[in-house]
């Protein structure tokens, strides 16, 4: 089945830097769209950033210029460069990949299958 693991968060200051991994197995990692979400204590989890199979790159709002998300197909991993971290952004990332191609990449209900997240903390 289709495993999804990610490594990377953990605690910095305002301004710093992180850099994410999603690691996938299960199956042709490639063709499919990958995504990058979060949630913040209290708050519903939200879209961050995605890449579809063909390259296409879609971020939220509040992390354009910030953020980078990439993949490396040959190593079945999707990156997200997190950089000039504010303290808002302490949540708990999750990685995401759908079963099918996806119309709605922004939508959480689009992704069949989840990592079990990793913690980023920026601290003030």
């Amino acid at each position: 089945q289709v495993q999804l693991v990610e490594s990377g968060g953990g605690l910095v200051q305002a301004g710093g830097s992180l850099r994410l991994s999603c690691a996938a197995s299960g199956r042709t990692f490639s063709n499919y769209a990958m995504a990058w979400f979060r949630q913040a204590p209290g708050k519903e989890r939200e879209f961050v950033s995605a890449i579809r199979s063909g390259g296409t790159i879609h971020y939220a709002e509040f992390v354009k210029g910030r953020f980078t998300i990439a993949r490396d197909n040959a190593k079945n991993t999707v990156y997200l460069q997190m950089n000039s971290l504010k303290p808002e952004d302490t949540a708990v990332y999750y990685c995401a990949a759908p079963r099918n191609y996806i119309l709605s990449i922004a939508t959480m209900t689009s992704y069949n299958y989840w990592g079990q997240g990793t913690q980023v903390t920026v601290s003030s």
